[in-house]
């Protein structure tokens, strides 16, 4: 086929010369990710963060597509040139199982992404498996096989999912422009040039140790600015509040449901499908809230209104000495007429950013190897001592979440907001002392 390419504001040009991976971006389940938003709730903190999972997923393809050009030209007798083409279809589709709100709507009713990633790859009922099993009968388990970490070969594997992997790579440096958040910039031109096959995996040669490094810093700084945003996550929580109302009032009144929220419907009795799950969208959701702001029910109408409206929940940090005394916030909210069941939530952010590896753990991740001159392997942080003071430690907050109202003071329940007021000074928790 002539080559297509797609014009992105992150890799300028995305190069497609293969026949199969331009039909499977052609297909309804691929297009479907147009209407997927790559960080939905981050969108709301950093507005200019509307960007799809359909951009990313072609970002990753692109940077795999470099990847194993690359390899196949510098280093054909590690790297298998028939799996090129593999390792590509696996970076295309290595997000197509995401749903609408993915993660929270994941908490909320058991959905997960990754299971529907392997049944829309290996259905025979999906565009995207007759596009692959055309190729050969067995490439929509081995691409599902890639994504879901059993494919034998750790080249491919570490190339779509390990420490730095086109996913990262492209979700970093994308999210990061659309944000206007310079935190997630990092030399990718510079890693392209060093990173190598070898016997197990993927390494990066010694003379791009510090662009590599860079990439681990620009990565602790996005999770920290960005997606651990305070206001980002207070959509979280709105969100979650919102859905856990609509499961709650479902078994009260299914029929303004029928009627508000039908797409919805399968996903409220707990018995949804693959063509269920693939008519959600972002889209739809939002469509179901905004008729869900004129609902009989106030609860359910007022946090619709607060999501549509962006009328965010506040939120104080917490310890674990004070976790323990948090009732004492509740109780005050619930004082003021809110239901804390709904107006109260704890949210919990931690990252790793770098770990060396732990074959102990239940997940153990993979390590970043350095080629030195002797070409002997070292892992990162054995040498650098910016990598190695991120090493092996979690970054992030505990955060108690309620409605803003309780910092106002004009009403009749004043004294109580007062005592609310002065235990979250500096938006910290500081109970009282016994």
């Amino acid at each position: 086929m002539n080559e297509k390419v797609f014009r992105d504001p992150v890799h300028n040009y995305i190069h497609v010369s293969s026949q199969l991976i331009y039909d499977l971006i052609n297909t309804k389940e691929f297009q479907r990710l147009r209407r997927i938003k790559q960080v939905p709730t981050t969108a709301f903190t950093f507005h200019g963060a509307e960007h799809s999972r359909f951009s990313h997923c072609l970002g990753v393809y692109e940077i795999a597509r470099r990847v194993t050009e690359i390899f196949e030209q510098k280093y054909a007798g590690i790297w298998n040139a028939d799996e090129s083409l593999l390792t590509m279809a696996a970076a295309l589709l290595h997000d197509i199982g995401h749903g609408a709100y993915s993660h929270t709507f994941e908490r909320l009713f058991a959905t997960d992404h990754e299971a529907f990633s392997r049944e829309i790859i290996t259905s025979p009922e999906t565009e995207i498996y007759n596009v692959l099993s055309q190729f050969s009968p067995d490439f929509p388990e081995k691409v599902a096989s890639v994504i879901n970490h059993t494919y034998p070969n750790q080249q491919v594997v570490q190339l779509i999912s390990s420490q730095v992997d086109c996913d990262r790579m492209d979700y970093l440096l994308r999210d990061s422009y659309y944000s206007a958040a310079n935190y997630g910039q990092f030399d990718l031109m510079r890693i392209l040039r060093v990173i190598r096959p070898t016997a197990e995996g993927i390494a990066f040669e010694r003379n791009g140790m510090h662009a590599v490094e860079d990439y681990i810093v620009s990565r602790f700084q996005m999770y920290m600015q960005v997606y651990f945003h305070p206001a980002s996550r207070s959509v979280e929580v709105l969100l979650e509040k919102l859905l856990k109302r609509a499961k709650w009032l479902f078994k009260q009144d299914r029929y303004f449901f029928e009627k508000t929220a039908p797409n919805l419907l399968p996903f409220l009795q707990e018995n949804f499908t693959l063509d269920d799950y693939l008519a959600l969208d972002d889209g739809v959701m939002n469509a179901y809230f905004q008729s869900w702001m004129t609902a009989e029910d106030k609860i359910l109408a007022d946090l619709s209104s607060r999501f549509i409206n962006r009328k965010l929940f506040k939120s104080v940090t917490f310890d674990g000495e004070s976790q323990s005394q948090l009732y004492r916030l509740t109780d005050l909210v619930q004082s003021v007429g809110f239901d804390p069941e709904y107006y109260t939530g704890i949210q919990a952010s931690f990252d790793l950013p770098y770990d060396i590896y732990r074959p102990e753990k239940e997940n153990p991740r993979t390590q970043i190897e350095i080629i030195q001159k002797d070409q002997k392997l070292a892992e990162l942080s054995t040498l650098s001592p910016i990598v190695k003071t991120l090493t092996g430690t979690s970054y992030g907050d505990q955060r108690f979440y309620f409605p803003k109202e309780m910092l106002h003071l004009n009403d009749l329940f004043a004294a109580n907001k007062e005592i609310f007021i002065s235990y979250t000074a500096n938006d910290h928790f500081t109970p009282p002392v016994n």
